[in-house]
């Protein structure tokens, strides 16, 4: 078998899907059923030449490659991949490096150590935390959420690690009402139960606000408790208010997890680092740099303020698991035995970029999402409904019929994101915010400019010029 061959010609299709990301459909252009037939092929006994597997996937999967690597992708918060990122994590393969402990994957391992510091520096986090590179912000959440569980049970005498959750006393989950999904799968996964977990009320910012986590927390003063904040929530951006409400967690006892799987990038803008003020004091935060970091997937952060509660939460140990006395081991911080040396390509990232990269990235990023929203909102048949503080903004499309009702707004709005996709100009989602459907606008990638901005303007004025009337406006 002949690597050179193979590789050279992952080298050519690779750079064919990069180079044409600009005239190429944004958005899958074949229905599931054709995938499937084109990929569903039988499986014979004998073997097929690598070189052939290679171009046939890559035949096959025409189509159904979504175009998020480029700069025209805003529905989900999905960032692309820097050269060196890319460059790196295709090595990180080529390696092939088990990064579960310092003697199986050295040079790994170290880079873990280097990377991590340099992140917690950028994001303005505790130099003494501990932290872990695992698979995305979910994995960070059910690191970050271990490790509080472990801490508030331990100060009401209960070993979970040992004792289980079985008659253990119960943990409250409190957080706002705006919280992501990720939360409440963890929340599942690690047994604590939907049923400890409360939504609060946030206000106008969709903030949550200090005197409903007070009042939860007084409902339960000496109940082992587990505060979840938000650093840019989904659709709006939002932060919540750090300053006041973990000082007011702590004075409880409450353990502060943050969710910042992209809004925490913002600490690297000199113009955006005042969102986080205060967030420092948290325990534990999670995030992404398969996101504002623009590293490929999988990439998913968790720091921890208190690393013998981290470890103690995590680690494992055993007579064949040679240790480094000198070297950290990744397995006593992440929750993956056999695991991707996922630190190159972040470590790459963010030598190609330095600080003043990140930042820049960031910051050209807001200043896009907000051109998007204010550029779509203002054309006719549109309106703005949230401005974005960062990079999240929200837009909804009106049905102009007389009587319109806001079940027809939801169906324009819908019609609209639609008829934007299809187009392959751009590619948004829709959210059901606060009742009404809205398209979600977000952006991530470092490769967006304002070309690409325009383009996705004129789809969507090109989408609202298409009148619906089929669907009849009711009282």
């Amino acid at each position: 078998m002949s690597y050179r061959e193979s590789l050279t010609r992952v080298l050519e299709h690779s750079l064919a899907h990069i180079e044409n990301l600009e005239s190429t459909a944004v958005g899958p252009t074949v229905s599931a059923m054709t995938l499937r037939e084109r990929l569903n092929r039988p499986l014979g006994d004998d073997g097929t030449p690598a070189e052939q597997v290679l171009d046939d996937l890559v035949r096959d999967a025409a189509g159904g490659i979504m175009g998020n690597a480029g700069g025209r992708f805003f529905a989900w918060v999905m960032g692309g991949a820097l050269p060196a990122a890319l460059g790196a994590d295709w090595l990180a393969a080529a390696w092939d490096q088990n990064t579960a402990l310092h003697i199986s994957a050295p040079a790994a391992s170290m880079v873990e150590e280097i990377a991590g510091s340099w992140i917690k520096d950028v994001l303005g986090l505790p130099a003494g935390a501990s932290f872990a590179f695992v698979t995305g912000c979910q994995a960070a959440h059910l690191v970050g959420l271990a490790a509080a569980r472990h801490a508030v049970l331990e100060r009401v005498g209960w070993d979970v690690e040992r004792q289980g959750l079985f008659g253990a006393p119960r943990v409250r989950i409190l957080t706002s009402s705006e919280r992501h999904g990720t939360v409440e799968r963890s929340v599942r996964m690690l047994g604590l139960g939907m049923d400890q977990l409360h939504d609060l009320p946030v206000d106008e910012h969709r903030c949550l606000q200090p005197d409903a986590l007070e009042r939860a927390l007084q409902a339960g003063p000496d109940a082992p408790a587990i505060v979840i904040l938000q650093a840019g929530e989904l659709c709006t951006g939002a932060y919540d208010p750090f300053e006041t409400l973990i000082p007011l967690a702590h004075r409880y006892r409450a353990w502060v997890h943050v969710d910042g799987a992209f809004g925490l990038w913002a600490a690297a803008s000199p113009r955006y680092r005042h969102l986080l003020n205060g967030a420092a004091a948290a325990d534990s935060w999670a995030t992404d740099a398969h996101k504002w970091l623009n590293t490929p997937f999988d990439s998913g952060i968790v720091v921890v303020a208190h690393p013998e509660v981290h470890r103690q939460a995590i680690t494992y140990s055993a007579s064949y698991l040679a240790r480094h006395g000198s070297a950290r081991d990744p397995i006593d911080w992440t929750p993956e035995w056999s695991r991707r040396a996922r630190g190159f390509a972040a470590y790459a990232a963010m030598r190609q970029l330095g600080r003043k990269g990140i930042a820049e990235v960031v910051e050209r990023c807001c200043e896009n999402a907000r051109r998007l929203v204010l550029g779509i909102g203002g054309l006719p048949g549109a309106e703005v409904v949230w401005t974005p503080t960062i990079n999240q903004g929200l837009v909804r499309f009106l049905d102009e019929q007389p009587g319109a009702t806001s079940a027809n707004h939801d169906r324009r709005t819908d019609d609209v994101i639609a008829r934007i996709q299809a187009s392959g100009e751009a590619y948004f989602g829709g959210a059901t915010w606060q009742g009404r459907r809205v398209m979600r606008v977000s952006c991530c990638n470092f490769q967006t400019t304002e070309l690409d901005v325009e383009r996705a303007i004129e789809a969507a004025r090109r989408a609202l010029e298409v009148v619906v009337t089929d669907v009849p406006a009711t009282a």
